[in-house]
């Protein structure tokens, strides 16, 4: 059963779970849940560091202040947990928040799609390396020929 929004003044706010339809997840089965972070785990082809540098203190600041204001995106592993595609930074900044959860959408990705779009995720929102982006452009021409090819 939904649950009433919240209201501030003549505002009606939506809450979380009805913004990102945590509880019911779609037809697709993808969904937003709170995951511990133990059952996060980095994908093994990941080019990007996730440094403690000033940023990284900014953001862990910010998640202690206000949470995790967008989800990370996660596959299921056949072994258990779940590998985080995007949000690994966010993930780091749990940890030295002291969270022990943070939302995730889960979805099922093929290792090719899984490669664009985390390549492209950390593109568009980080400032990267020179050699960070080249290696990067490599993964996701790659994975753009074994996708198309399908």
């Amino acid at each position: 059963m939904p649950r009433k929004p919240q209201t501030v003044g003549n505002l009606a706010l939506a809450n979380f779970e009805d913004i990102f339809n945590v509880s019911t997840g779609n037809p697709e089965g993808e969904r937003v849940v709170q995951l511990p972070l133990i059952d996060l785990y980095p994908p093994e082809f990941h080019p990007f560091q996730v440094n403690d540098d000033k940023e990284m203190l900014c953001l862990a600041e910010s998640v202690k202040e206000y949470g995790v204001t967008e989800p990370g995106l996660a596959r299921p592993r056949t072994d258990g947990g779940y590998e985080l595609i995007c949000g690994n930074r966010r993930k780091r900044a749990c940890e030295l928040a002291e969270l022990t959860t943070m939302p995730v959408i889960i979805r099922n990705l093929s290792d090719d799609l899984a490669a664009i779009i985390m390549v492209d995720s950390n593109i568009r929102q980080r400032k990267l390396l020179p050699s960070e982006k080249a290696w990067a452009y490599k993964v996701m021409m790659e994975a753009l020929k074994g996708y198309r090819s399908r």
